[in-house]
């Protein structure tokens, strides 16, 4: 007698989410390696303030914005493969381009263009004219953070792509929620290699040296990824498994061809408005810990971009505790016999509340740095728990035709999200700086009304603390208003997200 052997099913799934989470990573590390830097290296250099660097992360946060609206679409265009490889191959090439910024600026002021990293610091610091250098450098890395925007903007609709390709629902969270944890491996790995690389090479090098990683990983994409029913790694054991819950496509009967998803019908559904809002008002929170936390500990606690590397690592590696974000609704639907939306909202009313914690972040840090560290982990952790199960929610509902222009309009609005967060947070640390500053007891301003309009002297208090001043500085104050705003923000989204799609609803059309 001849029995057939069930055969076992293969799972090469997961070396496509091990793929997604390395691009995932990288993408971190680029948008890293400017908040890094800035302090110790770049401000000095071009003279920036808290406000010059705040303009440079809005602006890219809103170029970042505008790109998502149209990522997504491309990437349904172009599909899935060629898509990734074009967006990692332009943000790679902007990574790079930041480094080029000094050069450019000596070049553009004085017209010494062919010239290396060491002359162009010496022909800058010989500028007179402070204010040129510093609006020249700050639109050039505004275009290089351009260039970067445009090309990691296509990231995640792309990775939620080739998620809802290889993924059955239910496991879509926990998928997202391995290759998203790039993120924090990213911004694990940057206080521990980048901060290392400025002080020995030079902080051009950082930008060139992590920028380059992009490069390698488009030759894995391309050797690795195919669509699964054609991949010869992918058995039909695990092609079932990834299609038990595929969705029928929509064909138009006069020509034969699957139907597109345009924008105006994207927007005609209360589940778009929903993942619109939940990201408006969640990404840019995530952002903000991302680009002003190495600046926090550098303002309020002295610290240089070598020594804030250990909390900073500590707090990426709190961060790791997203893989949650992943786990917990599958046990709602597995478990409690939930279907996939509803058990996503009831995990991420549940991450919704740990951001509160960053209403004690100010506070706790009179206490200690550590407390402000801890509870920012937490936070971030939370965040990229929701972030996860907020993306899945996409490919719960809609087709997966539609699911990286939906991503990408969600993208979009995070990116606007983040502008106003991080726009805002510059221009309120340099007024708290000025404002709720004291010296001697007296406020700052009473004490120098010329600077209520004029810029701050480079380290000018810390000139006033070696004539003896005592100088407390208020931009304590400003965090504190920021981190309220962070905490509140996941509760008001979970609300209105729940207010707009109450029930689980599959979109076909």
């Amino acid at each position: 007698m001849n029995l057939d052997t069930p055969k076992k099913a293969t799972n090469f799934r997961w070396s496509i989410c091990g793929l997604l989470f390395i691009a995932t990573t990288i993408n971190y590390l680029d948008r890293q390696v400017l908040s890094l830097t800035w302090k110790d290296y770049i401000q000095p250099e071009f003279h920036w303030n808290n406000n010059d660097y705040g303009n440079i992360t809005a602006l890219f946060s809103i170029f970042y914005a505008v790109s998502m609206l149209f990522a997504g679409k491309f990437v349904d265009w172009m599909d899935t493969k060629k898509g990734f490889l074009w967006a990692i191959f332009i943000w790679s090439i902007g990574a790079v381009l930041h480094a080029f910024c000094g050069i450019a600026t000596a070049g553009y002021l004085t017209g010494n263009w062919f010239i290396g990293f060491a002359e162009s610091k010496e022909i800058i610091s010989n500028i007179s004219d402070v204010s040129l250098v510093i609006s020249t450098s700050v639109t050039l890395f505004i275009f290089a953070r351009f260039v970067l925007a445009v090309g990691e903007s296509a990231n995640f609709p792309a990775s939620i792509k080739a998620t809802a390709e290889y993924f059955p629902k239910k496991d879509r969270a926990l998928s997202t929620s391995i290759f998203n944890a790039g993120a924090t491996v990213g911004a694990l790995a940057a206080p521990l290699t980048i901060p290392f690389i400025a002080k020995s090479m030079g902080w051009e090098m950082a930008f060139i040296i992590i920028g380059g990683l992009g490069f390698v990983w488009m030759g894995l994409w391309i050797f690795y990824y195919k669509k699964p029913e054609v991949h010869p790694k992918v058995n039909s054991e695990e092609l079932a498994y990834i299609q038990q819950d595929i969705e029928d496509a929509v064909v138009n009967a006069s020509t034969g061809v699957e139907t597109k998803f345009t924008l105006a019908q994207c927007f005609k559904y209360r589940q778009t408005w929903a993942f619109i809002f939940g990201k408006f008002m969640t990404d840019g929170v995530w952002w903000f810990y991302l680009f002003w936390t190495p600046a926090y500990l550098s303002s309020v606690y002295g610290m240089d971009s070598t020594e804030s590397a250990i909390p900073l690592v500590v707090l990426y590696l709190i961060t790791l505790l997203a893989i949650i974000g992943g786990w917990l609704p599958r046990y709602f639907v597995d478990k409690k016999g939930m279907n996939p939306y509803a058990g996503r909202m009831r995990a991420m009313l549940i991450f919704a509340f740990f951001p509160l914690l960053a209403l004690l972040a100010q506070p706790g840090g009179d206490i200690s740095y550590w407390i402000p560290v801890l509870i920012i982990g937490v936070a971030g952790a939370a965040h990229q728990a929701w972030s996860a199960n907020i993306f899945s929610t996409v490919g719960d509902m809609f087709p997966k035709r539609a699911i990286a222009t939906i991503t990408g309009i969600g993208g979009m609005a995070g990116g606007i999200g983040s502008f106003i967060i991080n726009k805002s947070s510059g221009v309120l640390f340099d007024y708290s700086h000025k404002t709720w500053t004291t010296v001697d007891g007296v406020p700052f301003l009473e004490k120098f009304p010329q600077f209520v309009e004029e810029r701050l002297p480079e380290n000018f208090f810390a000139e006033l603390e070696k004539t003896g001043a005592v100088v407390v500085d208020g931009i304590d104050k400003g965090y504190m208003i920021i981190f309220s705003i962070c905490a509140v923000a996941y509760l008001i989204a979970w609300t209105v997200m729940k207010s707009l799609v109450p029930t689980y609803k599959v979109i076909k059309n």
